[in-house]
């Protein structure tokens, strides 16, 4: 759990105004743990907040992490340290002060589609990790056609150099000219797997574009170069579903 800011966290206990809290701080009648507090200071809930000698029970509740989407383009790396100062995905996204953005998987520089990134760690490794097996999506432009033997060895498992890889689901999509459409599904995420699968059997891959990730579509009106953030309760979704305790804030009801 993140830590609040102190004079935050007892204004928000009904002693006082922020401003009222900052001067108790910074005259002395606030400790943190035994010691005099500072102004700016972050406590979270081990620590034993004293308000003029009495002992404040602050009340901390479980901050959502921020998720957000982008459409990435082809031409984009996704680094924040590219020795060749190429466009980086990183640029895009808004600046924070306390925490900072976690990249849900990469895709690499001429691929396009959907990113997801998050300020939680545990939530990007939940979504991450092989043993989660969590599913991506493509839609995968090739060169000719591929034949329905080279469709049964995609599915049922090629030998590449870093171990055995499959797609768990190949469908046509059809095409025109010496452009075909296929979707694919896969469980993993090794760097390249999916052109690797099809340059394993003599087929280029002209174009891939990542469509879905675990549960996340890649929503239609997110243009190229768009970023989307979720809502509170997309969020709060989306942690239940990663299997993560997380609980959309308690809204006021409307006035009426």
């Amino acid at each position: 759990m993140e830590k609040q800011k102190l004079h935050k966290m007892l204004a928000h206990s009904g002693l006082g105004s922020r401003r009222a809290m900052e001067e108790a701080i910074a005259s002395g009648r606030v400790t943190v743990n035994g010691k005099p507090a500072e102004v700016g200071l972050r406590v979270g809930p081990e620590d034993m907040i004293r308000f003029e000698g009495r002992i404040i029970k602050l009340k901390f509740t479980p901050r959502l992490p921020r998720v957000m989407l982008y459409h990435k383009q082809e031409g984009e790396i996704v680094s924040q340290d590219d020795p060749e100062k190429r466009a980086s995905v990183f640029e895009k996204l808004p600046r924070m002060r306390s925490s900072k953005w976690i990249s849900i998987g990469r895709l690499d520089y001429n691929t396009s589609g959907l990113l997801i990134f998050t300020t939680s760690g545990e939530l990007a490794n939940r979504l991450m990790h092989p043993g989660f097996e969590v599913e991506r999506e493509y839609s995968v432009r090739i060169l000719g056609r591929v034949s329905l033997d080279q469709a049964k060895m995609l599915l049922s498992g090629v030998e590449l150099e870093d171990g055995r890889a499959k797609f768990e689901a190949f469908s046509d999509e059809g095409g025109e000219g010496a452009n075909h459409w296929y979707r694919v599904m896969l469980k993993e995420g090794r760097n390249r797997v999916v052109r690797r699968l099809f340059e394993s059997l003599g087929l280029t891959v002209s174009r891939l574009i990542r469509t879905r990730f675990g549960p996340i579509i890649l929503p239609s009106r997110l243009k190229r170069g768009m970023l989307l953030e979720l809502s509170e309760e997309e969020v709060a979704s989306l942690m239940k579903w990663a299997g993560l305790e997380a609980e959309p804030p308690v809204r006021k009801p409307a006035r009426r």
